[in-house]
C-alpha cells in the first residue's frame, strides 16, 4: 500500500481548531526604544511571513518587563499574522519546530495557537498544513476588511484541522521534506541565476540614473520642487465595494507602474472628495505606513487617466507642478537603490514604519533632459521585461518548478493542484554592453582607462638577443628602437606607453614589434578604436608626464595611467575623429605632401634663386 492510499485508508478525524487549541497574544504597548536595547528574543511580524517554520538564527531583540513575561512561545506553536494590507497575505502561518532555551515573545500584529496536550499534532506536519492551498483558502475566510485586512479569532477557531495517526503523519512529513530538498536544490541555480539577472537589472538601473558626472548635463532637485503631496481618503469599510475606483496600498506595494485595469477596489464618495481626493497620470504614490522598513515608501506612478478615481489614506499622493519628469521615468528612479535607502533613513518608526509628505520633500532626485528620461525608460523596460514578466525567463521556469512541488505537497494534504517543467536560459551581459548602453542613453560618457582598456607590461629583452636590423623593432624605454628582434609579442596598429626612461611618451606601431618591460600597450575591446585610444592618451600627455616620478630612472605607474579619464563617444564617432585627426597628420607631417612637401619645393626654390642671383660669370 503507497502513502497515497494509507492517507485515504486511515481514520481522520476533523475538529475545529477552538475545540484542541487555545490561542494567545503578542506584546503590545512598545515604542521605537524597546527595540534599542531589548532585554529578549523576539519573533517579528517579517519572520513569520517569511519562514514556515521559526528561524532562530534572525530573531530581533525587545524589551520586556516582568508583568510582561507570560505568553511566550513553546515547541509546537502556531504563529500566524494577524494583519496585512493585503488579503491573500493576511495569516501567514510559521511554526516552532525547536524547543526555546530562554523566553522568546510574539510581536502585536500576531498571535500564536498552542493545540491541548491531548491533541497530537507534529509541528512539522503543521508547518506544511497551515500553508497548504485550501488551508489557506479557509484562512483568508476569516479576513476582513477594506484597505486594511484582519483575521477573526472567532472565525479563525472555527477552522478545521485533520486529527490523524502520528505515523501518517511522520510519512507525509517524510516525503514533504524530501520534496522540499529536492525542489530546494532544483530551483536553486535557477533562483541564483534569476537572483542574479535582478541584481543585474538593480546595477543597471542605478548606473543608468547616478548621473556621477557633470557630463549627463543634470540637474538634483528635491521632490518638494517638483510635486505637492497629499494625504489620502479614509472611509467606514460601509462605503467600499461599490462605486470609484480607489488606489489602494495593495496597489501601490505590488506595482511601481499602475495602470487602470490593475485597479479593483471600489469606493463611495462625494462629488467634493472626488475633487479633493482625485487622481490623473503621472500622480506618484507611496505607502505610507507599514510594519517593516523594507514596505514603507514603495512607489507606483499612475501611467492612465482613471476618471472619478481617488486615493486610499495608506497611500500619499505626489502630483508633479512641472513638465519636466517622464512618468515612466518617475517610476524607475523612485525605486532604485539609493532613493530607496533615503526613504528608509527619513522614515519614522515606532511599532510600524511611517512617513509623510514633509519629509519625502527635501529628498533629491535627479531630473535629466526628457530625451534622455526617454531612453533610460526604453533600457529598463526592457530589462523589467526579462526579469519580471512571468510569462518568460526564469521567473517562469521557477513558478513552473515551484507549481510541480506544490502538485505533490497537495496531493499528499489536500489531494489538488497541477504541475509541470519546462527549459529556458537568459543570456549574460558583459562590460562591452555597459559602455555601449551608457552612450545609446546619453551619448558621449566618460571614463577611466582602467574601466575600458587592459594596460598590458611587455617582456624584458637584454641587448645581447638584439640585432641592428630586422622585422621587429622593439621599443624599451623610447620611441627609438633599442633594436630588433625575430620575434613580436604585440600585432601592428596597437598603442603602446614609455612608463620608463622617455616615462609618459606614447607611441603607435603600423606594424607587430616587441613591446620589452618598460613598455605598456593597450588591449581594447571591440567598441574601442586602439588609434581612438592612442590620440587620447597623446592629448593627455601633459598630465601623465606630471605623474612621472622623478629618480635615477624616471618611471610612470600603470596606476597613473588608469586614472586618466577621458570621453568616450560610439565607436563610429571614434572612427570618425580617428580619420579626421589621421588627415591632419598627413598635411602636417608627411615628406611627401601636405606642408611640409611645399615648404621643401619653397626651399628649393628659394635655393635656385638664391644660386642664379649669386652666380656671377666670369
Amino acid at each position: 500500500m503507497n502513502i497515497l492510499e494509507e492517507i485515504q485508508n486511515c481514520p481522520v478525524e476533523w475538529k475545529e481548531l477552538g475545540e484542541v487549541s487555545h490561542f494567545y497574544g503578542g506584546l503590545t504597548g512598545k515604542t521605537k526604544s524597546d527595540f534599542e536595547n531589548g532585554n529578549a528574543k523576539y519573533v517579528t511580524y517579517k519572520n513569520i511571513f517569511n519562514n514556515i517554520q521559526v528561524e532562530l538564527n534572525i530573531l530581533e531583540n525587545v524589551q520586556v518587563d516582568e508583568n510582561e513575561k507570560q505568553n511566550f512561545i513553546e515547541y509546537g506553536d502556531v504563529l500566524i499574522t494577524g494583519s496585512s494590507e493585503s488579503k491573500e497575505e493576511v495569516g501567514m502561518s510559521s511554526v516552532v519546530t525547536f524547543v526555546p532555551e530562554e523566553p522568546i515573545y510574539l510581536n502585536s500584529f500576531s498571535f500564536g495557537i498552542r493545540f491541548n496536550e491531548d491533541v497530537e499534532l507534529l509541528p512539522e506536519f503543521t508547518k506544511y498544513l497551515f500553508r497548504s492551498i485550501e488551508f489557506r483558502k479557509q484562512i483568508e475566510k476569516t479576513a476582513s476588511g477594506v484597505t486594511r485586512y484582519n483575521i477573526s479569532k472567532v472565525a479563525f477557531k472555527k477552522i478545521k484541522v485533520p486529527l490523524l495517526p502520528q505515523k501518517i503523519q511522520e510519512k507525509i512529513v517524510q516525503i514533504l521534506d524530501k520534496m522540499t530538498d529536492y525542489v530546494t536544490e532544483l530551483t536553486s541555480e535557477l533562483t541564483s541565476e534569476l537572483t542574479s539577472r535582478k541584481k543585474q537589472y538593480s546595477f543597471y538601473r542605478d548606473k543608468l540614473l547616478s548621473f556621477e558626472d557633470e557630463v549627463y548635463q543634470v540637474e538634483w532637485k528635491t521632490l518638494g520642487e517638483l510635486f505637492v503631496f497629499k494625504n489620502g481618503l479614509n472611509k467606514g469599510k460601509e462605503f467600499f465595494g461599490s462605486g470609484t475606483p480607489i488606489v489602494n496600498y495593495t496597489d501601490v506595494y505590488r506595482n511601481n507602474k499602475i495602470s487602470a485595469n490593475v485597479l479593483r477596489g471600489k469606493v463611495r464618495v462625494s462629488p467634493e472628495e472626488k475633487e479633493r481626493y482625485g487622481v490623473q497620470r503621472g500622480d506618484v504614490f507611496f505607502t505610507r505606513t507599514s510594519e517593516t522598513q523594507e514596505e514603507i515608501g514603495k512607489t507606483s506612478v499612475l501611467l492612465d487617466e482613471v476618471k472619478d478615481g481617488v486615493f486610499s489614506g495608506f497611500v500619499l499622493r505626489a502630483r508633479p507642478i512641472t513638465k519636466l519628469l517622464l512618468p515612466e521615468y518617475c517610476a524607475y528612479c523612485f525605486e532604485s537603490t539609493t532613493f530607496r535607502r533615503d526613504i528608509v533613513r527619513y522614515s519614522a518608526y515606532t511599532t510600524r514604519a511611517l512617513t509623510n509628505g514633509s519629509a519625502l520633500s527635501k529628498l533629491k532626485i535627479p531630473v535629466p533632459s526628457l530625451e534622455i528620461q526617454s531612453r533610460i525608460v526604453q533600457v529598463l523596460d526592457n530589462f523589467d521585461k526579462v526579469c519580471n514578466d512571468l510569462n518568460i525567463g526564469l521567473p517562469k521556469e521557477i513558478e513552473l518548478r515551484q507549481k510541480q512541488y506544490e502538485y505533490f505537497r497537495e496531493k499528499l494534504l489536500t489531494f489538488v493542484a497541477e504541475g509541470e517543467y519546462t527549459e529556458s536560459r537568459v543570456e549574460e551581459w558583459d562590460n562591452s554592453a555597459l559602455i555601449r548602453l551608457l552612450q545609446w542613453v546619453f551619448g558621449p560618457i566618460r571614463v577611466k582607462v582602467g574601466q575600458v582598456v587592459n594596460l598590458q607590461r611587455g617582456k624584458r629583452l637584454v641587448r645581447q638577443q638584439l640585432a641592428t636590423t630586422g622585422n621587429f623593432p622593439v621599443y624599451q624605454n623610447s620611441l627609438t628602437p633599442l633594436g630588433y628582434y625575430t620575434e613580436s609579442n604585440r600585432v601592428k596598429n596597437s598603442s603602446f606607453v614609455i612608463c620608463a626612461g622617455a616615462a609618459g611618451e606614447i607611441g603607435y606601431s603600423a606594424m607587430d614589434f616587441w613591446a620589452a618591460d618598460d613598455v605598456y600597450t593597450l588591449e581594447t575591446s571591440d567598441n574601442i578604436s586602439d588609434k581612438f585610444m592612442y590620440y587620447v592618451l597623446v592629448s593627455k600627455q601633459d598630465r601623465l608626464k606630471s605623474q612621472v616620478r622623478k629618480a635615477s630612472i624616471p618611471r610612470l605607474s600603470k596606476d597613473a595611467i588608469d586614472k586618466i579619464t577621458f570621453y568616450l563617444p560610439s565607436i563610429t564617432e571614434q572612427e570618425r575623429i580617428v580619420s579626421t585627426l589621421d588627415n591632419f597628420n598627413t598635411l602636417t607631417n608627411s615628406l611627401s605632401e601636405g606642408l611640409p612637401k611645399e615648404i621643401e619645393l619653397r626651399q628649393k626654390q628659394y635655393e635656385y634663386w638664391r644660386n642664379q642671383l649669386l652666380n656671377f660669370n666670369e
